[in-house]
C-alpha cells in the first residue's frame, strides 16, 4: 500500500519536475542560448543583409543607393555571379561588392573575369578574401571613433574626414588611416559602416561614399551569395555559417561548463554505503498492519486501502493520476454497472471509516472485489 502511494506521489507534476530537474535546467539553458544568438544577429540574409542597397535598416545601405540614383548614376543591383556576368560591367562602370565574406575561390575568379576594365570596390573584405585577391593580411584595427582625416594623395578625399564605430586597416598605403586602399582598379574599403543608413551622416561619411562610388556613370552593386560557390572552393565550416553562430556556440560552451561545475560541486564525490538489512515489501506491509491494529487506527488503514485501490483503478482504466475523485467514482460505476453511491461508499476518501475490525476486513474484501470487477470488465 505504501509503495502504491509513493508511486502515485511521484507521478504528480511536481514529482516529475523534481525527478527531471537537471534535464529541464539543461534544456532551459539551451533554449536561452538559441534565443540570445537569434536576438544578437540572426536573420541577416537576402535583402536584410548588412550593406545591402535594398536594406532600409540601420545596417543597410539604401540611403547611399538612393542618393547615387538621385545624382543621375545608373544603379543596377545583382545578387548572383551569373547576373553579374550578364550585367556587362566593364569600362566606365564601378562594381560595388558587398556580403564579401560569401565569396570563394570560384566567385573571385569570375569577379575578376566579368569586371575586366571596371573599377571594383570590395566592402569589408576579410583575411580569407584578401588572400584570394593576392593581398594577404591586414594591418589590424583602426581608431575611427573620432574623425579621421584622409591624409593621402587622392584628390577626391582632400579635406574630408570619416567617423565610424569600427574599421580595419587594409594592406598597403591608402586614405583614412589605411582603411581605404586602392591597388590598380581594386579598392578595399575597411570602414564599411560609412555606407550604412545610421552612420552615413557622421562627419564626411556621405561625401566619401559618393566620391568613392559615384565617379562613373554606372554602378553595378553585386551582393555576393554562397549559392554561387562550387564544390572545390575549399571553404571551411565557419565561413559557411552565419556570423551569429560563433557567439551562440561560445555561449553554449560556457553554459555547459557552468552546469558541470554547479552539479559537480553540489553532488560531491560518489560514495558507496552498504545497507544494514534488506526488508522485503511483504514484511513492511504486515508490520504496518500490526501497528494500525495495535493502535486501533482503522480510519488510517481504511484510507490507505482506498487510496491504493483508487490508484490501481486509475491505472487500469487509463484515467491518469490527475483524475478527480468524483470523476473516478462516476466512471467506475458506469464501467462495472453499480450505483454511484455504492461505489463512492467504497472508494471515496470521505466515506465513513469502519467501526470494527470485522468492518475493516469487509471493506478490504469489497475493494478487492471491485478491483477484480474492473479488471475483468
Amino acid at each position: 500500500m505504501t509503495d502504491v502511494a509513493d508511486r502515485t506521489r511521484r507521478a504528480t507534476p511536481l514529482g516529475l519536475l523534481r525527478r527531471h530537474r537537471t534535464a529541464l535546467v539543461v534544456t532551459a539553458f539551451l533554449v536561452l542560448a538559441v534565443v540570445v544568438a537569434l536576438l544578437t544577429g540572426g536573420g541577416q540574409t537576402g535583402r536584410d543583409a548588412t550593406y545591402d542597397p535594398d536594406n532600409a535598416g540601420t545596417d543597410g545601405a539604401r540611403a547611399v543607393a538612393r542618393v547615387l540614383s538621385d545624382q543621375g548614376v545608373e544603379l543596377d543591383v545583382v545578387r548572383s555571379a551569373g547576373a553579374l556576368a550578364d550585367a556587362g560591367a566593364g569600362t566606365g562602370t564601378t562594381v560595388v561588392v558587398t556580403s564579401a565574406e560569401q565569396l570563394g575561390a570560384s566567385t573571385v575568379e569570375r569577379l575578376r573575369r566579368d569586371t575586366a576594365g571596371a573599377t571594383v570596390v570590395v566592402v569589408d573584405p576579410g583575411p580569407a578574401l584578401l588572400d584570394l585577391l593576392g593581398l594577404p593580411g591586414s594591418a589590424g584595427d583602426a581608431d575611427t571613433e573620432q574623425p579621421v582625416a584622409a591624409s593621402c594623395d587622392d584628390p577626391r578625399y582632400a579635406g574630408l574626414d570619416i567617423e565610424v564605430d569600427g574599421a580595419t586597416r587594409m594592406p598597403g598605403d591608402g586614405c583614412f588611416d589605411d582603411t581605404l586602399v586602392t591597388v590598380d582598379d581594386l579598392t578595399l574599403l575597411g570602414a564599411p559602416q560609412l555606407l550604412t543608413n545610421d552612420q552615413v551622416l557622421r562627419a564626411d561619411n556621405a561625401a566619401v561614399a559618393l566620391r568613392l562610388l559615384g565617379q562613373q556613370a554606372r554602378v553595378v552593386w553585386y551582393v555576393a551569395s554562397y549559392d554561387d560557390l562550387v564544390g572545390d572552393d575549399g571553404v571551411d565550416f565557419w565561413s559557411l555559417v552565419p556570423d551569429w553562430v560563433r557567439p551562440g556556440f561560445g555561449l553554449l560552451v560556457l553554459v555547459v561548463l557552468a552546469l558541470v561545475l554547479w552539479r559537480g560541486r553540489r553532488l560531491g564525490p560518489l560514495a558507496t554505503e552498504p545497507l544494514p538489512v534488506v526488508v522485503r515489501a511483504i514484511e513492511t506491509t504486515r508490520s504496518l498492519g500490526r501497528l494500525y491494529r495495535r493502535s486501533g487506527d482503522r480510519g488510517h488503514a481504511a484510507a490507505t486501502l482506498r487510496a491504493a485501490t483508487r490508484a490501481r483503478v486509475r491505472t487500469r482504466m487509463r484515467l491518469g493520476p490527475a483524475t478527480d475523485e468524483q470523476t473516478l467514482v462516476r466512471d467506475v460505476a458506469r464501467h462495472v454497472g453499480r450505483p454511484e453511491a455504492e461505489v463512492a461508499d467504497l472508494l471515496a476518501a470521505t466515506a465513513r471509516p469502519p467501526a470494527t475490525d470485522r468492518d475493516l476486513i469487509s471493506l478490504a474484501a469489497a475493494l478487492a472485489a471491485l478491483e477484480e470487477e474492473v479488471r475483468r470488465s
